[in-house]
């Protein structure tokens, strides 16, 4: 049996809430929010803002990030319970036992309208040197949508979870996302967006305590779908 869950907010101004039980919470992720603090940036970020808003909804210990998001990426994001949820879900993760799909705005068209990446990536590739020890195989699957008069719109599908790896494909095969400063030149592309062109829209997998097979999505934000109104 599945269980698919719609948007529903938690209360006026909150994260969305997805998806929750006793054990998981699932929000939508707004962009330009970091999912952990960082040296930088220790107060504004998901954990915080989702842990805040669960303590005063009466949520009673503290929520735990299973997997990240880039910043400018909005979308499904899980949080669990406890660490002891986290650690199971993060298990599920690394059995590749988790499907995520995401929508993307790419530059130009692709020459097939589905297919599949699959090269190794550094987890340093956004730096100018590499550590050969790092080199992992990454798996990007994809399937065109919509063809519209100078991007496409892509349903994304990573097999891996290598950081930065859709951005990455996608660039190396001279079609990087809308909106890409990191792995392209804007200046080559006329199109410009304010942010990565990156919706995280489903997540899938089994439940690990209930064994009940849950689905969530989240809707294209706001300013993707403007976008595609304006182009």
């Amino acid at each position: 049996m599945k269980a698919v869950f719609e948007n529903r907010s938690f209360f006026e101004k909150a994260i969305d809430i997805l998806y929750e039980d006793d054990s998981y919470i699932i929000f939508n992720k707004p962009s330009g929010l970091l999912v952990i603090p960082t040296f930088k940036e220790e107060k504004k970020t998901l954990v915080n803002i989702v842990n805040h808003q669960y303590a005063s909804g009466g949520g009673a210990g503290r929520l735990y990030p299973c997997h990240r998001l880039d910043r400018e990426t909005s979308g499904v994001i899980i949080f669990a319970k406890g660490k002891r949820h986290q650690q199971l879900m993060m298990e599920a993760f690394k059995r590749r036992a988790v499907t995520k799909k995401y929508i993307a705005f790419i530059h130009g068209r692709m020459s097939l309208q589905k297919g599949e990446f699959k090269s190794v990536i550094h987890d340093v590739d956004q730096k100018k040197f590499r550590n050969p020890s790092s080199a992992k195989m990454a798996i990007t699957r994809y399937r065109v949508i919509d063809d519209m008069k100078s991007f496409s719109v892509v349903e994304v599908n990573p097999i891996t979870g290598q950081t930065n790896q859709i951005r990455i494909h996608f660039s190396r095969d001279e079609h990087p996302l809308v909106g890409e400063r990191k792995y392209a030149f804007a200046r080559d592309y006329a199109l410009k967006f304010r942010r990565t062109a990156l919706h995280a829209s489903s997540v899938e997998f089994l439940h690990p305590l209930i064994r009940k097979l849950i689905s969530v999505r989240a809707e294209m934000p706001r300013d993707m779908k403007e976008f595609m109104e304006r182009h």
